[in-house]
């Protein structure tokens, strides 16, 4: 009964280890089922075209396992680089005229906002008696003249002396002196405008009494008229005398002008350059004290216009481009950035025989080659 038990047993771990076997193999169908899947493998084979000469081989194509990108060829362009800055209208020339002599105001032709040409009278105060002084110099310059020719007579004729003839000249050139002087003094009675212009203020009134100093009339310069703005430290050194400039007024109008002046010094407070571009205002229609935009330009350069994705970096941080040559190898072009625009980034350093990576520049490497896909010129800003 012992033998019989222990035969079952070992029987069981026999038929036990021939299943675990069978599963291992993975084979579930039955005898003959691998036929048709066989003869399947077959009929797919044969219809496979037979491999060429280069695949028979072992050999791929040339271009096999290279990366693909997209390059565009640089167009270079010519850019002006746009400063745009504020400031304000201002006048060419502006002065304070001041009584030039103590009197009662005489006349004062001139009124508040009003254009005067140079030389135009703008106030006289009284002062008979400087009148009074030219006219008594006139006469003693006359009475001198007469003595003078008198002694150069008598000393040609021998009847008088060198010294007489002296005394006369100098007493001659006294007089002269004097008309001078007194013709000064009545001149200083009157106040002209030094230059054309329009009369800001009049803080007198006729027939009152002003002393020397005295502000007569505030006179402004309209013509040109000067928009005064301050350009930073970063842009100073592209700007420059006689450039042109647009300038936007705070009422829409639009006016080309020319830089006259750019400072040599940074205000201390604002590390900014004062400039001034002059406006043409023949007419006077532009006021001092306007809002204006203004847009300078630096000069042109030859550059190209690209999308901000085309932009890389290289192992030491410099800013460039990945771009290829005729033998289709990365490389890296270091650029300069010149201008950022709504359309593209503008750059400079890009050589003329390459062609620049637009798509696929961050999947290759420097030094590898790739397979070009040549797009259109505009595809480096889409």
């Amino acid at each position: 009964m012992s033998s019989r038990f222990r035969f079952h047993r070992v029987a069981a771990i026999v038929v036990l280890l021939g299943a675990g076997a069978w599963v291992a193999t993975g084979k579930f169908s039955a005898v003959g089922s691998e036929q048709p899947e066989a003869s399947a493998d077959r009929t797919a084979a044969a219809d496979q075209p037979a491999p060429g000469p280069s695949a028979q081989a072992g050999g791929a194509t040339a271009d096999a396992g290279r990366p693909t990108v997209a390059v565009v060829t640089p167009d270079f362009q010519e850019h002006r680089r746009a400063i745009v800055i504020s400031g304000n209208t201002a006048p060419d020339k502006s002065t304070t005229l001041a009584a030039r002599s103590s009197g009662i105001i005489d006349a004062l032709p001139v009124h508040k906002g009003e254009r005067i040409e140079k030389g135009a009278l703008v106030m006289r105060v009284e002062g008979p008696e400087f009148t009074a002084n030219v006219a008594t110099a006139e006469a003693m310059l006359a009475q001198r003249q007469r003595e003078l020719t008198v002694a150069e007579k008598l000393n040609k004729s021998g009847n008088t002396s060198d010294t007489a003839l002296t005394a006369a000249k100098s007493a001659m050139a006294a007089a002269q002196a004097q008309l001078s002087q007194a013709r000064a003094d009545k001149d200083r009675l009157q106040l002209t405008a030094p230059f054309s212009g329009v009369i800001d203020a009049v803080p007198v009134e006729l027939g009152e009494w002003v002393q020397i100093g005295t502000p007569i009339a505030a006179l402004l310069s309209l013509d040109p008229i000067v928009v005064k703005a301050e350009v930073s430290e970063t842009d100073i050194g592209v700007i420059h005398r006689g450039s042109k400039a647009e300038v936007r007024l705070v009422d829409g109008r639009k006016l080309e002008g020319t830089v006259r002046f750019v400072a040599s010094e940074a205000s201390a407070r604002t590390r900014t350059f004062p400039v001034e571009v002059a406006l043409p205002n023949e007419k006077g229609s532009i006021p001092a004290g306007m809002t204006a935009e203004v847009t300078l330009y630096a000069p042109a350069v030859e550059a190209i216009r690209v999308r901000r994705s085309v932009i890389t970096l290289n192992g030491n941080g410099d800013l460039g481009v990945r771009a290829i040559g005729k033998d289709d190898v990365v490389r890296f072009v270091p650029v300069k950035l010149v201008d950022d625009t709504p359309d593209g980034l503008i750059i400079t350093g890009v050589p003329g025989d390459v062609r620049v990576i637009v798509s696929g520049q961050d999947m290759v490497a420097v030094g590898a080659r790739v397979n070009a896909v040549t797009q259109p010129k505009n595809a480096a800003l889409e």
